[in-house]
């Protein structure tokens, strides 16, 4: 039984794998319907989201399976012990995947289920995000060892996404001038580092020079520079405001693009006027839609490979 978390317990060759199998399975669809037929996954949000709800709901469907989802908020979790409600979970589904606002929710599922638990997002990862994230690089660019520039928030998907990329070969760059609230420590980056294959620019850089590095990219990303759960919170206005004012000259726009044929990746929700100019948005809409959508084929990769144990279809 495997738990998906972060990726450090994955091998290169079985993210590859997980991967492949999630591009066969979008170019082969029918092929796949009834591979996960009487197969139930239980999907639990704590944190919002429609791409994550709408991915796991309807490709568990197209493989056959079934699901099931709940708010935290109408769960018995609000008020019982966790590793027991788990526990109840398990005796009726065969997958679990959570939305959580922190990591001690994510791993205390972890540690009490008897099923296979996703990581659907929390204060550290967002696995399911960085796979789809590869899945559309390499469906784009035909290889695996990329180079990516992700300019923003040091959070949950930048993680996700340097652990995916060092993995397989590929070049990370991260311009990130602050750093949301984590519960990962800075032995990660550290070992990161290791790898040879990541790298921090100085918030100092000039124009001229990540004009350069853009240039020689595969894909620029970027992120919501405030976490979705405080954007609209009034009692977050201040803060809000400062991080903005922060960030602002760190904003993708069409003068940092021009000339190039860089891929741009957003993980929406998107803030036009914020992370990326309204131009910037509508100029690679389609790319960012596309990689959207992958989160559900990426998901149905995994999810056969969870309930299955198997790569090789």
């Amino acid at each position: 039984m495997r738990h998906v978390n972060s990726f450090a317990d994955f091998s290169a060759d079985e993210l590859k794998g997980i991967l492949l199998l999630a591009e066969k399975i979008k170019q082969n669809q029918s092929d796949f319907a009834h591979i996960l037929d009487g197969k139930k996954l239980y999907t639990l949000f704590e944190k919002t989201s429609n791409r994550t709800y709408l991915s796991f709901a309807i490709g568990m469907e197209e493989l056959g399976g079934r699901h099931y989802n709940q708010k935290w908020a109408d769960s018995n979790f609000t008020i019982g012990d966790l590793s027991s409600e788990v526990k109840y979970v398990c005796r009726n589904v065969d997958c679990i995947m959570g939305r959580f606002k922190k990591a001690e929710t994510t791993l205390g599922f972890m540690n009490a289920a008897t099923v296979p638990v996703i990581n659907g997002c929390d204060n550290t990862f967002h696995p399911t995000q960085a796979l789809a994230d590869m899945l559309t690089l390499y469906e784009k660019t035909g290889r695996f060892n990329v180079k990516v520039l992700y300019i923003g928030a040091k959070n949950n998907t930048y993680n996700s996404l340097c652990e995916i990329v060092t993995k397989l070969g590929g070049h990370m760059y991260g311009l990130t001038p602050f750093s949301q609230v984590m519960a990962v420590g800075e032995g990660f980056y550290d070992d990161l580092r290791k790898t040879g294959c990541y790298e921090e620019l100085p918030t100092d850089i000039s124009k001229d020079e990540l004009k350069k590095i853009v240039a020689s990219a595969d894909c620029v990303y970027t992120d919501t520079w405030v976490d979705m759960e405080f954007f609209t919170n009034p009692a977050y206005k201040d803060k809000k405001e400062s991080i903005i004012n922060m960030m602002m000259p760190y904003q993708i726009d069409s003068d940092l693009l021009e000339g190039t044929d860089t891929l741009v990746f957003h993980d929406m929700p998107i803030h036009p006027g914020f992370e990326i100019t309204k131009d910037a948005m509508e100029a690679h809409l389609e790319t960012i839609l596309d990689e959207a959508e992958n989160r559900r084929h990426a998901e149905k990769g995994l999810l056969v490979y969870l309930l299955t144990g198997k790569l090789d279809w």
